[in-house]
């Protein structure tokens, strides 16, 4: 069964409003590329963001959070035992959490560590078509951190993934592909210029945390983030001369995307 959503469904506006209402505690082990970026979207939609990623204190920190993201994109030895600690520590305390598995397939340590990361069980795996093929061991990954697949070439392998892992995997792409290993979830939208902007998928699996840390279903926490991400790109690119301009737009969209004074 496949069904499609978009802004502004209403249950995707109820769950808007459950996140702003709860301002979930959004802890974030991410790449250095996109770390400042990150803190800024999650901020714009109304979570709270905390870049702990000491590994003196990411297990900690796991635990009272309200819900937790682990990106491998510039992963190190240090950053890899600070991110199993944390995710370890998530799964102990019942703290959802999401895997961005970046790259994972075409480098060898983020391969491994996404491996070992998935014995913790992440509520959400969201990635490109390649990362999400690799990880459910049908391809050898993209180039670097690029697909070289569409997300609808992807359905499969993620189905098969979701199930193994028990996980809702997300394909991001023109359009994203969100499954639980049965639904499958269509999110239409978004623009071209959001790949050409550092950062934007790595906020979308971050987003996709803090809507777990509302206390979301994770098939509902990926769609509530996906069709967001999507609507707010939509606008932000209409008055953008390109994508430095996008970069500002689209965290203006998200901070009034469902407020008040948002007609649609």
């Amino acid at each position: 069964m496949t069904i499609s959503r978009s802004w502004p469904h209403p249950e995707i506006r109820f769950d808007l409003q459950t996140l702003r209402a709860a301002q979930p505690l959004t802890h974030v082990l991410t790449n250095i590329v996109v770390t400042n970026f990150t803190a800024n979207v999650l901020l714009a939609i109304g979570a709270a963001p905390a870049m702990v990623i000491a590994e003196e204190e990411a297990g900690q920190f796991a635990q009272v959070a309200s819900g937790l993201l682990i990106n491998v994109g510039t992963v190190t030895a240090a950053d890899a035992r600070a991110q199993l600690i944390a995710a370890e520590a998530a799964h102990k305390a019942g703290t959802p959490w999401a895997l961005d598995p970046v790259a994972v397939g075409f480098l060898s340590l983020r391969t491994r560590i996404a491996s070992e990361l998935l014995a913790f069980r992440p509520a959400i795996i969201r990635g490109n078509a390649s990362e999400i093929l690799a990880l459910a061991g049908v391809s050898a990954g993209g180039r670097g951190v690029d697909s070289t697949s569409g997300s609808h070439e992807a359905i499969d392998g993620a189905k098969a993934l979701a199930k193994s892992v028990g996980a809702v995997v997300a394909v991001s792409g023109e359009v994203d592909y969100l499954t639980d290993g049965d639904a499958i979830v269509e999110i239409p939208g978004g623009h071209v210029i959001m790949t050409r902007v550092t950062g934007v998928g790595c906020a979308l699996g971050a987003t996709m945390a803090a809507f777990l840390g509302a206390k979301l279903s994770p098939l509902r926490a990926a769609t509530a983030a996906s069709a967001v991400f999507a609507r707010a790109g939509e606008r932000a690119v209409a008055n953008a001369r390109g994508p430095g301009s996008f970069a500002v737009n689209f965290l203006d969209e998200l901070s009034r995307i469902g407020d008040e004074n948002d007609a649609d």
